[in-house]
């Protein structure tokens, strides 16, 4: 989810939920500690010099319980980090701790934040010798001549 994307979610929302995949709630009484720009300058396997910039919220459990976070209060943060740090409509990572500090992706459900799990890749897989995944096709699926190329009269490739 991008920056312009929580923003509109957050125009009409009631309340601000976080929850991850599994369907756990972030407690209530979470607070939003940061909104920040992350630059992250790297080399991949390649050899390939590369750029990424990240708007990044961290979550903190708080024993606040008198005041929860609402989407107004979000909106107002976002907008300050936008003007003082001049941030883009970046790509949004949330910071969030449970045995360890996790970075995850963001969603919407149509009422909540869904933090989503992210995953490792290889960036450069044409040069550090990875295969092409292959691609799933159903043998049903090749046709010669716009026929199925299996059937039942024994029509087979």
């Amino acid at each position: 989810m991008r920056l312009s994307e929580i923003k509109e979610h957050l125009a009409t929302a009631q309340t601000v939920n976080f929850k991850l995949e599994d369907g756990t709630y972030v407690p209530e009484n979470f607070h939003v500690t940061e909104v920040g720009l992350v630059t992250k300058n790297f080399i991949d396997c390649g050899g390939v010099v590369r750029k990424e910039n990240t708007a990044n919220f961290q979550l903190w459990n708080a024993d606040d319980y008198d005041h929860r976070l609402k989407p107004q209060k979000l909106l107002n943060i976002i907008a300050l980090s936008e003007k003082i740090l001049g941030m883009e409509d970046s790509e949004i990572e949330v910071e969030y701790q449970q045995g360890t500090i996790g970075k995850y992706g963001l969603d919407f459900d149509g009422k909540d934040f869904i933090l989503k799990a992210k995953q490792t890749a290889c960036l450069a897989s044409e040069s550090c010798g990875q295969p092409a995944p292959k691609q799933k096709i159903k043998l049903t699926d090749l046709s010669k001549n716009n026929e199925p190329c299996c059937n039942v009269e024994g029509n087979c490739c």
